[in-house]
């Protein structure tokens, strides 16, 4: 697994817009916060040229957009960090140059949506990526101890993580577009069997939907991955931002198909982003995830864990070796980069 450089003051971090951009008013305006307290921070920062552009959900068209980013591979910035989420980032992969990379390894960090990205870099070509907030969440006016932890992890300072108090069922509505999250439910991390777990493993984290799409195309690598990595075992953390339980019982079952599952040691599901059932037995997740084709599997599992669309969540650092423990209702992760 290759590790690239971690930040240092001066450093230039490259802001793409692989997906869509922001043309809201107040989305402008975090953006823009994000750019001053991250230079703030003692960082240079180039922002795409398409990030204050968003047309049918896109920044630009495909080709503009894998261009950016190419661009950005082979520039001498230290880090790229996607400018936000969306729905089409998919769409640029026929023209992503991913040697580009290869020659000149850097972070590549982003949330939801550019899992599309970071999947193939770290599964295809042994690149460690982060799954982590998106740049426009560094607009909050005021940062979320998630947030810190995210810096603190780019900078280096490999942390021990510890799961959040609360969490963000429902967000508020924009006033000044620099809210933070409205932390009002608690948080209980979960395991199907009600047993603690402690497990080591190799990690791959991102947006369940995406990696959904992902799977068993020319994009996947998670076959290689888990030969190549199967004496580490291999920790899966899914994000689901908008599939309902069927559609996530259905996503399982095609998962193992392609032998996600082969050397699995522990599954993690964080809280659901759109949590929607059409059965009356699967309102409950740990209903839905007994139903499971993994249940069988006899793999450790974890549920409603702090790597969702209701923030906050945290950093993962796929292609690391992660340590995470679950024990009453708490949870923490850490990471050894061999």
């Amino acid at each position: 697994m290759i590790y690239p450089k971690f930040l240092k003051h001066g450093d230039l971090i490259d802001v793409p817009a692989p997906s869509d951009g922001s043309s809201d008013d107040l989305d402008i305006k975090k953006v823009k916060n994000a750019k001053k307290k991250i230079e703030d921070l003692s960082y240079k920062v180039n922002l795409s040229k398409y990030i204050f552009c968003s047309k049918a959900g896109r920044s630009s068209n495909e080709i503009n957009r894998a261009q950016e980013l190419n661009e950005m591979f082979s520039s001498k910035s230290n880090c790229i960090i996607c400018g936000g989420g969306g729905d089409f980032l998919i769409e640029i992969l026929p023209y992503i140059n991913f040697e580009n990379l290869v020659k000149n390894p850097k972070w590549v960090q982003g949330f939801s949506d550019p899992t599309g990205i970071l999947f193939p870099i770290t599964t295809k070509y042994d690149i460690a990526t982060i799954y982590s907030n998106n740049f426009k969440s560094f607009g909050a006016e005021v940062y979320h101890k998630s947030l810190e932890d995210n810096l603190e992890i780019l900078k280096g300072n490999l942390i021990k993580q510890e799961s959040y108090e609360l969490y963000e069922n429902e967000r508020i509505e924009k006033i000044t577009g620099l809210e933070g999250y409205n932390l009002t439910e608690k948080v209980e991390w979960k395991t199907l069997d009600d047993k603690p777990i402690d497990v080591t493993g190799r990690i791959i984290a991102g947006c369940l939907d995406l990696i959904s799409e992902l799977s068993g195309t020319k994009y996947d690598g998670m076959k290689d991955f888990n030969e190549k990595y199967k004496k580490d075992g291999i920790i899966l953390a899914f994000d689901n931002c908008e599939l309902s339980k069927e559609e996530l019982l259905r996503t399982i079952w095609k998962l193992n198909e392609f032998e996600y599952f082969k050397y699995a040691k522990c599954v993690i599901f964080g809280r659901n982003g759109l949590d929607r059932n059409y059965y009356q037995e699967y309102e409950s997740m740990k209903n839905c995830l007994e139903d499971s084709v993994i249940n069988k599997l006899n793999i450790p599992i974890i549920y409603d864990a702090d790597i969702s669309h209701k923030s906050p969540s945290l950093t993962i650092i796929n292609g690391s070796i992660a340590h995470i423990t679950c024990n009453n209702g708490k949870g923490n992760i850490s990471f050894e980069l061999k």
